[in-house]
């Protein structure tokens, strides 16, 4: 009789790297997200993501991959064609006796192991590795192979020596004529660099080239100027926008798919000194289907929000500057409230994601499609969540107010430095306190921070003194810990940080700030009465991720800094 498959969660609990109790959360938060439970369980961090696969490894009989000591795979990729590599985040690991051996993330990939099958060889072996380090041993491939870009550029000093030549091939449609090969090297490059924007700046003699990864802008390139009108025509043409047109900004889009994943780039040029500069916005619908829990709340804030977008009216605010992360937090919670009995309506300006099962309507002002007719048309749609992608004048806020005095949950944002500053903004927008006091339920400010790189985390045995008293750090707060800093390594492009999450600073409305916001209160009166109340600001938050070595100094004393604290020069 054959044996019986044990699943992957007993696999983990006989290992003791999981616990029965944690065990029956991570099944629930598979049910409820349908997620497999491999997937729940390093989302909820109840297990690394290398244990999951071990476990898997041993569910399938299937050997496991070590890829951090692995040294002999990059002779071998030339084993399966790239496309696939990429698309699929396979590695082939070498052929013997007339097997081709390959690594994969997923036992269940059938249609992978098919394709290879049919395409390659039909004897396959397969091996398990994480899916994330797949796709770091590609990247780092791509990157050492990548003198691509070098080469292309070098080409094209030598084939284009004319800018109206190049304009001609950058239109064509030859796949591999030199112009077009390096928008997509770049366009490429960026996707797996995890950048979130491009943008190509005409110089007096140049066109910088420059991507925004973490938050923070990176040189990449150097283009002649005379390759000037051919990437700009280039990147004009995939976006859709007037090629002709030069002397008024454009948007467009453009649709790609990277390592089988659709992404989006919403594309603008704008006109200037030295002509038209052009920004990619990098759209990728992974990027705000993170789960709530992936935003960086502390327990308490979670446990927090959590309440407050469960209620059933009311306005919740999210401030902050712009790329401060509101829109992905807002997103979180509408994915968390996203059910079939729940109707979910959203106006934004522009939109920049899809979400099956919302009603998503796009801002046009140029015909006269604003934030306030939109709004008022939901309300005769009968939702229950409306998302307002920002409150901007009098004409939205008074509506947004109205429909969460009417039994709808109204979910917007604001710019604004804290959370007690949006409640005086409202006010001096022009609506009346008392109805500001009764809808709103919380406001919560945010920032972004970037994480230290896991694979280089250090102890910092000598942080800096400044910072630390810029912050407010006491000798009571610092004594017996250790603060971390990234070394800097390949993984993190040797900048000490991979990734960012959010500090939060969040206002739950109670009696006594209502009563202050009736009475036209000053936001440091508001913010006096929030802290008495227990609200933790930002700088606190960003004490606790750097406590708990998530950040470093650097980062949250961007953001936040403590009053009276003067430093020296």
């Amino acid at each position: 009789m054959a044996r019986k498959q044990k699943k992957i969660g007993e696999i983990l609990v006989g290992w003791n790297l999981l616990s029965p109790s944690a065990l029956e959360d991570a099944l629930a938060y598979a049910a409820e997200h349908h997620r497999r439970i491999g997937e729940a369980l390093v989302e909820l961090e109840l297990c690394k993501e290398e244990d999951v696969c071990k476990a898997l490894a041993a569910q399938f009989d299937m050997p496991y991959v070590d890829l951090d000591k692995a040294t002999d795979l990059r002779d071998n990729l030339k084993l399966v064609p790239e496309k696939i590599i990429k698309e699929r985040l396979v590695l082939p690991r070498g052929e013997e006796n007339g097997k081709l051996k390959v690594i994969i993330s997923d036992p269940l990939d059938l249609d992978t192991l098919d394709l290879l099958r049919f395409r390659v060889n039909p004897n396959i072996e397969a091996s398990l590795a994480p899916a994330s380090k797949i796709k770091r041993f590609i990247d780092t491939f791509m990157s050492e192979v990548g003198g691509e870009l070098e080469q292309t550029m070098a080409s094209i000093d030598q084939d284009m020596p004319e800018d109206e030549h190049a304009i001609g091939k950058a239109v064509g449609d030859d796949p591999d004529a030199p112009i077009i090969k390096l928008i997509n090297q770049l366009i490429g490059e960026a996707v797996r660099m995890r950048a979130s924007d491009i943008h190509v700046e005409p110089m007096a003699d140049r066109v910088r080239v420059r991507y925004r990864v973490d938050g923070v802008c990176m040189e990449r390139e150097q283009i002649p100027k005379k390759l000037q009108g051919a990437v700009t025509a280039r990147l004009k043409l995939m976006s859709g926008i007037d090629i002709a047109e030069k002397r008024i900004p454009q948007d467009g889009r453009i649709k790609l798919t990277f390592s089988g994943k659709p992404v989006d780039f919403r594309v603008a040029s704008c006109p200037n000194t030295h002509g038209e500069s052009i920004v990619l916005r990098i759209l990728r619908p992974d990027s705000v289907r993170v789960g709530i829990q992936a935003l960086g709340f502390e327990e308490e804030d979670y446990q927090t929000f959590m309440k407050i977008i469960r209620r059933p009216n009311g306005i919740f605010l999210v401030t902050g500057p712009t790329g401060s992360g509101k829109t992905t937090t807002l997103y979180a919670a509408l994915q968390e409230l996203n059910r079939p009995d729940k109707k979910i309506i959203t106006a934004e300006d522009p939109v920049e994601y899809n979400f099956s099962g919302m009603n998503q309507c796009h801002v046009r002002e140029d015909i006269g499609l604003t934030f306030g007719v939109i709004l008022r048309s939901m309300l005769r749609q009968a939702p229950n969540i409306i998302l307002v992608g920002e409150i901007r004048d009098l004409e939205v806020g008074e509506v947004a107010i109205q429909a969460a005095l009417t039994g709808h949950l109204v979910f917007s944002t604001l710019h604004t430095n804290d959370a007690p500053s949006a409640i005086t903004r409202l006010i001096d927008m022009g609506i009346k306190p008392f109805l500001v006091a009764s809808s709103v339920q919380a406001v919560m400010a945010q920032r972004l921070c970037r994480v230290t790189c896991t694979e280089c985390k250090v102890d910092d045995l000598s942080p800096d003194p400044q910072m630390l008293r810029l912050l407010g750090f006491t000798e009571d707060e610092l004594r017996g810990r250790t603060l971390k800093k990234g070394a800097g390594c390949k993984r993190c492009s040797n900048t000490g940080y991979r990734g960012r999450m959010g500090i939060f600073e969040m206002m739950l409305m109670n009696n006594a700030l209502r009563e202050l916001a009736f009475n036209r209160a000053s936001t440091s009166e508001l913010r006096r009465a929030a802290k008495a109340s227990g609200m933790k600001n930002l700088l606190t938050d960003g004490k606790l991720k750097i406590l708990r070595g998530v950040t470093t100094l650097a980062e949250v004393a961007k953001h936040a800094q403590a009053e009276g604290i003067l430093i020296d020069e």
